[in-house]
């Protein structure tokens, strides 16, 4: 089949370079154009346009897929199907109708769960034991296409959303093949299994304010948001001292501690020694392993705390 792909992110270039290397031809990519961000010299880094320049595929990057512009290119690529996958873009249905067999989508959960832009960031978040990938055959509603091929993957738990990601980009890859496949022998054109509205959650776009550090949530709770929004928007909190100003701290890496204390009030010491930091939450200590002060590197704890002098009185909040 000739297939046109569209992408951007990371997250869709091994299942690009699967594409590439299958019986299919692929014509085009379609990425989003590159804009230079407030205070940059350089565009973002498109993993997908640098693939496609290597291997000779020609690079498209319409302002709007939907445009009559973009609509007269695909037209002479003549299409048998679309494949999206962190595109940046919603497809309108006359886009759609312009394939053969329409659009698929790889999606990085287990839809209906997580429908929207952070699907893996919020299964982390949200305690997830695992989740998968979904190729869904495209229609109007944003990821709510029946589901064509779905496979399932434990999360670690340690897992980082980064880690987590690069997993479910390689079966992601598999699965998008497996739907092709399906869309070739004439079983996954009008077929699917639809998804069940009653089960439907969402999964939206990370927003700094999301990083903020609540000590009253249980250390459990505050490792998973912490492995699930890095590299961003990070988990943020902030460490008073008696007599000094705030410092802010990402928290990079954290541990739930063995010891759980009694009535000691969340964001408060636990322990406190030259190379182990421990605070109460609100249910269960967090051991604070690596952080990273405003303006600074990463640190371990032992590096931090030669630097910084702190005792007893000290307490984690995030200002208002």
């Amino acid at each position: 089949m000739k297939i046109v792909v569209m992408g951007t992110g990371g997250f869709a270039v091994p299942s690009f370079k699967a594409l590439v290397n299958s019986k299919h031809v692929v014509p085009a990519l379609f990425t989003r154009p590159a804009r230079l961000a407030t205070g940059r010299r350089r565009p973002p880094v498109n993993p997908m346009r640098d693939f496609a320049e290597a291997a000779r595929i020609p690079v498209l990057a319409p302002e709007s897929i939907d445009s009559p512009e973009a609509h007269h290119k695909l037209n002479q690529l003549e299409p048998d199907v679309l494949v999206v996958c962190d595109y940046g873009q919603i497809l309108a249905s006359t886009t759609l109708q312009l394939a053969r067999y329409g659009g698929i989508n790889l999606h990085a959960s287990l839809l209906p769960k997580y429908r929207g832009a952070a699907p893996i960031n919020w299964a982390i978040y949200h305690g997830e034991s695992e989740t998968g990938v979904t190729v869904i055959h495209m229609t109007r509603q944003l990821d709510g296409g029946p589901c064509l091929i779905q496979s399932r993957v434990a999360i670690g738990t340690e897992e980082t959303a980064v880690e987590l990601e690069e997993r479910l980009a390689e079966v992601g890859a598999e699965a998008v093949i497996q739907g092709l496949e399906m869309l070739a022998s004439g079983h996954g054109d009008s077929s699917g299994i639809s998804q069940d509205a009653a089960l439907v959650t969402q999964a939206p776009r990370l927003k700094k304010a999301d990083g903020q550090v609540h000590w009253s949530r249980t250390a459990q709770e505050i490792n998973n948001q912490v492995r699930a929004f890095k590299p961003w928007p990070r988990s943020y909190t902030d460490l008073f001292r008696p007599n000094c100003k705030p410092i802010r701290l990402i928290l990079d890496q954290v541990s739930v501690a063995n010891n759980s204390p009694q009535n000691s009030k969340p964001g408060t010491l636990v322990d406190l020694h030259k190379d182990r930091l421990l605070v109460a939450t609100g249910l269960g200590s967090l051991s604070l392993d690596h952080v990273q002060p405003t303006g600074k590197r990463v640190l371990t704890i032992a590096e931090f705390l030669r630097g910084y002098s702190l005792n007893s009185d000290v307490s984690f909040r995030t200002a208002e």
